[in-house]
């Protein structure tokens, strides 16, 4: 992985995303990873610790294995990059399946290539609130529960007397005949 340094704009972009790598969240996630699989790793979070001990992807597997046991079929052990990358992608894969929302994963090069691993960080922090569903133990606050109400026609209706503040007193009139603005035509 022998890239060119990163230059202008996009080193200012990468030294940003950089900025939001949080060590004792990143150390969290370490520890919460040993307690999961039950390994003895460094839990130091420093970016350096935490790239080396994740970066071929089989600790991530094994974290998907012991959340919901078959769902990564083969960890690869080859430290070819392809190979790497196919653990993490699987890693992913296996996160959405145990309920992350997409949008809380992240991209295989943002490990593999050291791109985001704030992003990496993030993943790890919404499947250790997944945890206790499969009788692990969690990290980070507790997942928001679904709080659903149930309103009577009556109190539905209750509101239809009201005059709302947005309606105004202009008895529904818009201000489409208006030219405020527009540009003059000649």
């Amino acid at each position: 992985m022998n890239r060119a340094p990163k230059a202008g704009l996009a080193r200012e972009v990468f030294a940003k995303i950089n900025s939001k790598y949080n060590e004792e969240q990143a150390g969290e996630c370490l520890d919460w990873i040993a307690d999961v699989i039950g390994a003895d790793i460094d839990k130091s979070g420093n970016a350096d610790n935490f790239y080396e001990i994740l970066k071929d992807g089989q600790i991530l597997c094994q974290v998907i294995n012991a959340l919901k046991p078959g769902q990564v079929k083969k960890i690869q052990t080859s430290k070819m990059a392809f190979k790497c990358m196919e653990n993490i992608n699987m890693f992913v894969e296996g996160a959405k399946a145990c309920g992350v929302p997409s949008q809380e994963t992240f991209q295989t090069v943002d490990l593999w290539e050291r791109q985001n691993l704030n992003a990496v960080v993030i993943c790890l922090q919404s499947l250790g609130r997944k945890g206790g569903q499969f009788g692990k133990p969690t990290i980070g606050p507790k997942e928001a529960e679904k709080n659903v109400r149930n309103f009577s026609e009556e109190q539905l209706r209750a509101s239809e007397g009201m005059i709302n503040l947005q309606y105004g007193s202009n008895k529904g009139a818009t201000q489409s005949g208006m030219s405020f603005g527009n540009t003059r035509h000649m």
